[in-house]
This record gives structure tokens, C-alpha cells and sequence, in this order.
């Protein structure tokens, strides 16, 4: 606080007038030897001027009590300086209160002691007394106690119990600027004294072993007998109780009921309006006040008393009593009782029931008689107490607590809960709501809110008024809406433990009018704003419906996020801050998610963008992205939960929904490949694992009939399922082997069971379930496939299949080489063939052909992939023999081929595949779908094949020599001829001839033209001309007549 603020006023030139007016009239004598008896003719001034300062000039009373502590802050702090003589020249820097100091006479305690008890300032008094450190506070305090307890007027009696009861109350909250101002007077005049003060001041030595309870019951013992009313006897005794009671028998606060504590408020201030209405009332500060004085009888002292035991309080309690007693001045009031009567009472009613106590008899050995005196004493004392203490009406108590509210007055934890519950019947339901609408800040808190939605039901229920519980409903959104997040989540859960409509399932529909309106606002807004949205503002928005009705929130957000293009991202991120919308763990089926899902967007997906979006949003959720309240790593929407609701219901074969297979396995595959922990069993482990094994396998098993009739009402399995199927089949093994492997014996009896189940199936079906088997189980196969193949019996099996006859072992060899790169490795290191024998080549190439057209249909790409290079191994190996003949060759080319060999003959093979499958003995076994399955394999072979052919030439001509590189060029132009004609041939042989094979030929003139471009000298202008007339007739046979155009036109261009 500046100087300046000190001196810029004329209030302090009215409280220098009046000091420097009282001066004057003490001479000869200064005023700093002022006597007690002295101050009614000389104090007059000082009195004077003060009252004028604080007079009714200040409208607010914040203001005059400002100039009050302002007043006393001055003088008492004169008093230090004029005790203290401190140096002047450091005085003027330093003390802010120099000048206005300095204008004043000097004074003594008697000046400050006087002053407090002419204009009744105790309270601000012990503000500024607990300013000083402790040891100076009892020093204070015991000059004033020695100036009360001298020439005791009932005046002097009265400022000692009040000072007495303001130091019990302790400080107020935080320090102002005054008492910080004055703190750091305290703090100086204690740290610099000069030498005279030293020899000025010499406090009694005892004083340092004292304390303020000592001080104050001395005090007391001192004036007993100049106590001459009733009155003042039950003040001096409620401060006597309450000190032994908070400062020896109290170890914790007392917890005091909200109700009790607005009783005793609403009854302390129906007893002040009723004192003090001449005087004004400030209902706010009378409430503070009280809640002060309640506070204070029932919290322990910070810090126990050290010079006065509890012995000896006791002692001098019995004394006063009993001094009382004989003058008669404890006589009760029957009727009518005053605040500080019923303070009395209040107080025998804490102290009587702690002096009973066992432990305070063991603690007080040898003075058990002064403690029996004062129970008997005490309890006399309060039988004397025999009236009724008025209760407050209920009107009174919801007056005081809704000033308590609008005010926002400390202290009261406990009265937002106690208006919603229990007051909320003693108002009028519009005074009620108002109140709470304009405090709806106190309610923030999830508690509260569940409290409010239960008084809303309560009204619901009754017979209130509709727009009341409208009002009411709308209040209540709107607390929960500033709730913090967690707050937010932990409310929307409560709520749906109990019904999965939220507060809608508590409220008729004439109280929800309007919700639908207002759940379209809120995602049109998401939508519309999209990614330049705040995700908290969007978080907000979706929780504010969906505490309102969680089930209709979920139903729109799934919609939104499968039918609206990209807003599955925003919806999930918005769905993972919301994690009181996801199922309880633990709890099957009651997802609510999965429900919204089923019944919103799960039946009517109807385009693969909407599919994929729906799968996208799932794998979001399924992710562990969120923290349990343990620290644990949780997903919104639990893989199993997901594979419960949308997995198993539709996996069976004979499933009515067969429909949505691929779409199921697709959303499996998303599930198994979520991040578990590493060490805990993997979640798929409580899904019934291996039924579901057992249904992929059926499933696996049926794939072998796909190009099969179908069954009228059944859709036969797809290719592209099946793939599906594969992976799926495969992933799924290694996580349950896994399993099965840490605790085989805890799965052994499903693992035989699964077994034994499988064993109906085709025997290929084993093979995808080795992980799970481990090494429980040989692998079986066809015996056939044993005369073929050199296998080790500690591994392999061979099994007797009536369709696996003799001369079958090859058949079974390529299936066995389709299952798996490791399979296929087992087989060919396995495979017994003499290559010093030309008809077991023969033979073996011819039997390879065969096979090789009853197994390719039936291939998966994957599958085709790995026979494909079970072939080019056979080739290089020259166990598989394969003639060239030069049926698309007019004249033998004088060219080099060795290095095109493995492909030639290959393309070769799978000419003469597709020759034998086309042909009449094999025209039935395929349909149109089969057909274009085979050709679209046979189109992915000769890519492969037209590849490894055009990376054996570079096309730039710069990087070799003009003589090598036209060669080599020349090489591939005639094998891309020769591929180009294969091509050819097997579309038209194929029923339907499938337009990707049209497409491969066109890539093929495209590679052929490139080559051509790169090296111009590789082809004559007649040769040039002799390769697009022979192009142009093998096109010729395509039936389709577009197709030919755009052959013959891509052509002429070469």
C-alpha cells in the first residue's frame, strides 16, 4: 500500500484533529501517559473523530469497516513506533505509515485499549492482534487483559469475553491489504528496536511460558466479581465450555449436519433482525458471522495450550461457577431464551459427553474428583437449561439458503445437496427453478446431478406442472453440459446402468418435446463443420445428447458414420473421448453400441464404400486406446463383442445370412489383428475358440464345391471368400496354438474334441489347422500321395480316400504344394524321381499335366501362385519335361531362346492345361463364374511369364551394344509373339472367352511396341509386315467384334 494512500483523504485529517484535540486537553500531562480514568474527559475527541469517519457518511458497510481497521491500524501502530523509538531516517523510507504517523501525538496502549471499547472494535482488535507473531500476540493480549482486569467496569467485562470469542473464531480467510500492511509492521518493530526501546520495554520474563487460554481464564478469574448480570455469567461461561472443549476434549472437527448448521444460522438471524433493526442488518454478514461462531465451537484448536493444563482450566471454570452461584447469577431463563443462552446450552451439550469419556478418566489419574465436580457441576448447569430452543420455520431455513446460494457463501458444502433434495419442497416450484437457474454453478458436479435428474423424476411423477419440469429438464442438460469430461462420462454412465435411454428413460415425452431437433442440430453441425471443427466442441455436443438419450445418440452417430463419406474418423474419435458409451467389461452381451449398430446400418449396407466404412469405423473402436480407472488399456467396443454381434451369428454354413460372408470374415480379420496384451490370454481364448475353428473349417470344406450346382435358396462360397477364409483360418490357428501351447492341458480336451470333428472334412483341411494341432497330430494325407513322395512316418500319415485311387499321387502332390510354402518345401525335397529314367520323366510330366488341370479351378490366387512355382522349379530342374512345338512358327527362327526356356515351356504347359480342360471330356465341370476364375489365373501366370521376359532387355538402347542388344531384342519380340498367340488360343477356347484374357494380349502388343521403339533395327519393314498379318488372324478369332477392333487397331500402330 503506497504512502500516498494514506494521506490523500480528509478523513485522516479529522483523525489527526481529534488525536492532536486530545492532546491538548491532557496537558500538561502528554497523551502518552493518558490513565485509564482519564480517557471519559480526554478520549472524547478521539471518539468523536473516529465516529465521524465511520459515521453513516459510508453507505457500505465493506467501507466502513475498512476505516475502521484503517483507524486502529494507525494507532496501534503509533504505539509501536512511539515503543520501539525506531531511527527517523530509516523510518521515512520504509514505513508507509510515516507521514500520517508522524502527524500524531504520541500515544500509549491505554489510547488503543479505551478506543476499542468506546466504539466496540474487538473483532477488527483481534485481526490486527493475530498479525503479531504468537509470542507478541500473548504479550499484547496480556496488557489487555491487565487494562480490563483494572478498575473492571461491565464495559471493560464485555470487551474481554467479546476479544475472548473473536480470538476462538481465529482469523478470517485470507489477510487483506491492512492486515498484510500491519503484518509487516509487527514484523519490523520486532526485528529492528533500537537501543532505547530495549531499555524502554522489558516484558515479564514469565510471559514467553504463558499463553493466550492462561491469559484469558486469568483474566476471568481476576474480574468474576465484577460481573453483575446473567447475561455476561452465561457469555463468560459459553467462551469458558468452548475453549475447554476446543482446545482439550476435541481431536477432529465435529461434523455438524448441513440442516443443523442452516437451524442454528436462520435462528441466529431471526434473533438479530429482532436486536438489531435500529441498528441496520446486513443479513450477509450476520450469515458469515454465524457460521463463523458455529465453525468455531466445534474445530479443534490449531495448537494445543502450553501454559495452562487442563487441570487447572477445569479448577478455575469450578471456581467462577461457584463464585456465581453464591452471588446469584445463574439463574436460567425458562422462556424466551436469548442467542448466547442457547449458545450455553449448545455448549454443555459437546463439553458433558467428552467428559464422560473412558480415556479422559486413564489421562486425569489423581484428579478424579476436580473432573466428577465439574460433570456434576456442569450437568446441573444444564438441567437449569430446561426450555424448548425455538426452531426456524421451513420458509426461514429456504430463505437463508437461497441468500446462502446467490451469494456463494464458504462454508456450505453441503447445501446444494440438501436444496435439491430436501428444500426443494419448501419452495414454490418457480422460486425453486429460479434459484437454481441462477446457481446452476453450485450444482456442477455429478453427485448433485443425479440428484436433480431424481427430484425431476419425483416431479414427473407427480402432478407438477409440465413447462416447470420442461424448465427443470433444461437446467439440468445444462449443468451437465460444464461438467469436465470425466465428469461427463462418469454421469452418461450411471445413467445407462440404469436404463439405455439415459435421462429419457426417467421422463414422459411431454417433457421431451424437442429432442429430436435438437439431436439433428448437433450432427449437422459435426457434419457441416467436419474437420475444421474443434473435436472438444463436437465431444461436447455429442455428450450433451447423449446424456439426454444415449441409445438414440449411438443410433444416429452409427448412421452418420457409415452413410455419411469420411465421417466414420471424426464419429469414432469423437465416440473414444465418450467411453461411458461403451459396454461394461465383463458384461456379454449388453453392448449397446453393437445393438445400434444391428438396428441401424448392419442389414442395409449397400455399397462397398459403405461396407468398408463400416469396417474402418469398427477398427477404430476396437483399438486400445482408452485408460480404465485402474491404468488398464481398454477398447470402446471389445473385439469379442464384435465377433459375438456380427461374426458367429453368420458363419455357420447353413447360415440364412450366408450373404454376408466375405463381409464377416473381413470384419474377423479386422478383430484378430487388434493388439492384445503380451501377457494375459488373448481375448479370442472367451469366444468359444474352437467352435469357431470348426465353422471356418466347414466353411473351408465347402469351398470345394463352389463351382458345384448351386442349392436352391444357398449362394454358393466365393474365390475371393475363400482367400478371405485363408488368411482368417490362418491367423486365427497361430493365436489359438500359441494359446495351446502355454497350457496344453487346460485345452486338450477341446483340441481332441476339435479334431475329432474335422476328421469329417476333406483331409486339405488339416493341413490350415497344424498350428493348433502342434504337435499333437501327424499330417495326414492321401496313401496315394505316398508312392510319389519319400515322407519321413514320424511326420506323415497316408490315409485311404476312396477318390484318391491309384495314379493319384500327383493330384495330391499339387494340392499338398497349394496348402503352404512350408508344405510345399516338404514336397519337393520329398519327391522321388529318377532322372536317369526318360518314361518316369515322361510319365511323371504327362501325370503333372493332368493333375495340374483337375486342381487349377479349384485354386485360390494365392494357391496358383505357389503351383506356379512349384512348376518353374520342376522346369529348371528338368523333372518336368515339356516340348516346344513350333506351332505358331511358319520358319525356324535362327535365334538364341536358351534364356527364355523356363518361360516358353511354361506358357507351353499351360496351353496344353487349358487344351485339356476345354476339351469335351472336361466341357461340364466348370460354370460360366468357374470359367472366368480359371482364365482370370491363366491371365495372372502369363504376366508374370510376359514380365520375367521383358526385364531380360533394357529399353534404352544405350545400355549395350547395338549388335547385342538387337539380338537380344529380337529374342523377345518372337517369345512375346509366341505368348501373344498362346493368349489367344486359350480365350477362345475358354466358354465365354473372359475379357481379361483380351486384356493380357493387349499388354502384350503394348511390351512388343515398346520394344520396338527402343531398338527400331530388331525388325525389318517386311518382317514388320509379316508379324501384323499374322497378329491380325490370330485375332480374327475372338468373337467378340470389339475386342477385334481394338486388337487390329493396336496392330497397325506397331
Amino acid at each position: 500500500m503506497d504512502q500516498e494512500s494514506w494521506l490523500s483523504c480528509e478523513k485522516t485529517a479529522v483523525l489527526q484533529g481529534g488525536f492532536l484535540l486530545a492532546n491538548q486537553i491532557c496537558q500538561p500531562e502528554p497523551l502518552s501517559s493518558l490513565r485509564k480514568e482519564d480517557w471519559d474527559q480526554i478520549g472524547c475527541p478521539i471518539v468523536k473523530a473516529v465516529k465521524e469517519i465511520c459515521g453513516h457518511s459510508l453507505k457500505d458497510s465493506k467501507d466502513r469497516l475498512y476505516w475502521r481497521k484503517k483507524i486502529l491500524c494507525i494507532v496501534w501502530s503509533k504505539i509501536l513506533e512511539v515503543r520501539n523509538k525506531e531511527d527517523i531516517d530509516i523510518r521515512w523510507k520504509e514505513d508507509p505509515l510515516f507521514a500520517v504517523q508522524n502527524s500524531l501525538p504520541d500515544i500509549n496502549h491505554i489510547v488503543l485499549f479505551e478506543l476499542v471499547k468506546s466504539m466496540s472494535f474487538p473483532s477488527i482488535y483481534v485481526e490486527l492482534l493475530l498479525c503479531f507473531q504468537p509470542a507478541e500476540q500473548c504479550k499484547e493480549l496480556k496488557l489487555m487483559v491487565d487494562h480490563v482486569t483494572s478498575s473492571s467496569t461491565d464495559a471493560d467485562v464485555k470487551l474481554l469475553l467479546e476479544v475472548w470469542w473473536e480470538l476462538l473464531k481465529g482469523k478470517r480467510g485470507c489477510l487483506d491489504a491492512l492486515d498484510q500492511l500491519f503484518t509487516a509492521q509487527c514484523s519490523r518493530s520486532m526485528t529492528e528496536p533500537s537501543p532505547l526501546a530495549s531499555k524502554r520495554f522489558k516484558p515479564d520474563p514469565e510471559s514467553t511460558s504463558v499463553c493466550m487460554v492462561y491469559i484469558l481464564f486469568e483474566g476471568l478469574r481476576k474480574i468474576k466479581e465484577h460481573l453483575t448480570s446473567s447475561e455476561l455469567c452465561i457469555f463468560a461461561l459459553s467462551n469458558c465450555m468452548d475453549t475447554l472443549y476446543t482446545n482439550y476434549l476435541l481431536i477432529s472437527a465435529a461434523d455438524v449436519s448441513i440442516e443443523n448448521q442452516l437451524q442454528n444460522i436462520s435462528r441466529i438471524v431471526s434473533l438479530k433482525k429482532r436486536n438489531e433493526v435500529k441498528d441496520g442488518f446486513d443479513l450477509i454478514e450476520v450469515i458469515r458471522e454465524a457460521r463463523r461462531d458455529l465453525a468455531a465451537a466445534v474445530t479443534p484448536a490449531e495448537t494445543k495450550p502450553c501454559g495452562m493444563t487442563f487441570i487447572q482450566a477445569m479448577q478455575v471454570t469450578l471456581e467462577i461457577i461457584c463464585s456465581w452461584e453464591v452471588m446469584g447469577l445463574l439463574k436460567m431463563p425458562s422462556n424466551d431464551p436469548s442467542a448466547m443462552t442457547i449458545r450455553l446450552k449448545d455448549s454443555l451439550g459437546r463439553v458433558l459427553p467428552s467428559l464422560e469419556q473412558p480415556s479422559l478418566a486413564k489421562d486425569l489419574v489423581g484428579n478424579g474428583q476436580t473432573l466428577n465436580n465439574l460433570r456434576v457441576t456442569l450437568k446441573g448447569l444444564l438441567a437449569s437449561l430446561s426450555f424448548t430452543v425455538p426452531e426456524c420455520s421451513a420458509a426461514e431455513v429456504a430463505n437463508i439458503s437461497m441468500t446462502i446460494l446467490d451469494h456463494h457463501l464458504e462454508g456450505f458444502e453441503g447445501l446444494p445437496g440438501l436444496f435439491v433434495s430436501k428444500l426443494s419442497q419448501d419452495f414454490s416450484e418457480e422460486e425453486w427453478i429460479q434459484c437454481l437457474e441462477r446457481n446452476a454453478c453450485v450444482f456442477q458436479t455429478k453427485d448433485l446431478l443425479m440428484m436433480l435428474i431424481s427430484t425431476l423424476t419425483a416431479k414427473c411423477q407427480s402432478d407438477a406442472d409440465v413447462q416447470h419440469c420442461k424448465k427443470l429438464k433444461d437446467i439440468i442438460v445444462d449443468i451437465f453440459s460444464h461438467l469436465s469430461l470425466p465428469d461427463k462420462n462418469a454421469t452418461v454412465s450411471e445413467l445407462l446402468s440404469i436404463s439405455r435411454k439415459g435421462l429419457h428413460g426417467f421422463l414422459p415425452s411431454s417433457v421431451t418435446v424437442g429432442f429430436s431437433e435438437e439431436l439433428n442440430l448437433a450432427f449437422n453441425s459435426i457434419i457441416q463443420t467436419g474437420a475444421n471443427s474443434s473435436l472438444d466442441a463436437a465431444v461436447s455436443a455429442v455428450a450433451r445428447v447423449a446424456f439426454q438419450n444415449p441409445e438414440a445418440t449411438l443410433r444416429r452417430c452409427c448412421h452418420m458414420a457409415v452413410v455419411n463419406l469420411g465421417a466414420h474418423t471424426l464419429i469414432a474419435k469423437i465416440l473414444l473421448q465418450l467411453s461411458a458409451l461403451m459396454s461394461s467389461p465383463g458384461v456379454q452381451n449388453d453392448n449397446l453400441l453393437c445393438r445400434c449398430l444391428q438396428d441401424t446400418v448392419w442389414t442395409k449396407l449397400s455399397s462397398l464404400q459403405e461396407e468398408n466404412q463400416f469396417l474402418q469405423f469398427l477398427t477404430e473402436l476396437m483399438k486400445c486406446n482408452i485408460t480404465g480407472s485402474m491404468g488398464e488399456k481398454r477398447s470402446f467396443l471389445p473385439p469379442e463383442e464384435a465377433l459375438r454381434a456380427f461374426v458367429q451369428p453368420y458363419l455357420l454354413p447353413a447360415s440364412p445370412s450366408s450373404s454376408n460372408l466375405e463381409f464377416c470374415l473381413r470384419l474377423l480379420q479386422c478383430a484378430l489383428s487388434q493388439e492384445t496384451m503380451s501377457d494375459s490370454t488373448h481375448w479370442i481364448m472367451s469366444c468359444s475358440p474352437f467352435p469357431l475353428l470348426y465353422c471356418l473349417a466347414q466353411l473351408l470344406n465347402e469351398c470345394n464345391r463352389c463351382w458345384d450346382q448351386p442349392v436352391e435358396g444357398k449362394k454358393p462360397i466365393s474365390m475371393e471368400s475363400k482367400e478371405l477364409l485363408l488368411s482368417v483360418l490362418n491367423t486365427l490357428g497361430k493365436i489359438v496354438g500359441k494359446e495351446v501351447a502355454h497350457a496344453p492341458d487346460v485345452w486338450s480336451r477341446a483340441l481332441f474334441w476339435l479334431y475329432s470333428k474335422v476328421e469329417e472334412l476333406d483331409w486339405t483341411v488339416r493341413f490350415y489347422l497344424k498350428d493348433v494341432w502342434g504337435k499333437h497330430f501327424k499330417y495326414e494325407v492321401p496313401s496315394s500321395l505316398l508312392s510319389v513322395c519319400d515322407l519321413p512316418e514320424q511326420e506323415w500319415a497316408g490315409l485311404d480316400l476312396p477318390q484318391y485311387g491309384q495314379g493319384t499321387g500327383l493330384v495330391a502332390l499339387l494340392e499338398c504344394c497349394a496348402l503352404s510354402d512350408c508344405v510345399h518345401g516338404a514336397m519337393w525335397e520329398s519327391l522321388s524321381l529318377n532322372l536317369l529314367k526318360p518314361d518316369d520323366v515322361n510319365m511323371f510330366s504327362k501325370g503333372l499335366l493332368v493333375a495340374a488341370c483337375q486342381i487349377l479351378p479349384w485354386c485360390t490366387s494365392g494357391e496358383w501362385e505357389r503351383l506356379l512355382k512349384v512348376l518353374q522349379e520342376l522346369l529348371q530342374s528338368s523333372k518336368l519335361y515339356v516340348p516346344y512345338s513350333l506351332e505358331y512358327v511358319d520358319f525356324l527362327p535362327l535365334l538364341d531362346l536358351r534364356s527364355f526356356a523356363i518361360e516358353m515351356r511354361l506358357s507351353v504347359f499351360l496351353l496344353r492345361v487349358f487344351q485339356l480342360l476345354c476339351s469335351s471330356s472336361c466341357s461340364d465341370w466348370l460354370p460360366p463364374q468357374g470359367w472366368v476364375h480359371t482364365g482370370r489365373l491363366y491371365a495372372n501366370a502369363m504376366r508374370g511369364i510376359i514380365s520375367s521376359v521383358t526385364e531380360k532387355i533394357p529399353l534404352q538402347s544405350t545400355t549395350a551394344s547395338p549388335k547385342t542388344s538387337g539380338a537380344c531384342s529380337q529374342e523377345v519380340l518372337f517369345v512375346l509373339t509366341q505368348l501373344f498367340c498362346h493368349v489367344l488360343h486359350v480365350q477362345v477356347m475358354i466358354p465365354g472367352q473372359p475379357e481379361v484374357l483380351y486384356l493380357c494380349a493387349l499388354e502384350i502388343l503394348t511390351h512388343y511396341e515398346a520394344v520396338l521403339s527402343a531398338y527400331p533395327d530388331s525388325c525389318t519393314a517386311m518382317q514388320g509386315l509379316n508379324t501384323r498379318h499374322f497378329f491380325t488372324t490370330i485375332a480374327d478369332n475372338l468373337q467378340s467384334a470389339d475386342m477385334k477392333a481394338v486388337l487390329h487397331q493396336k496392330i497397325t500402330q506397331l
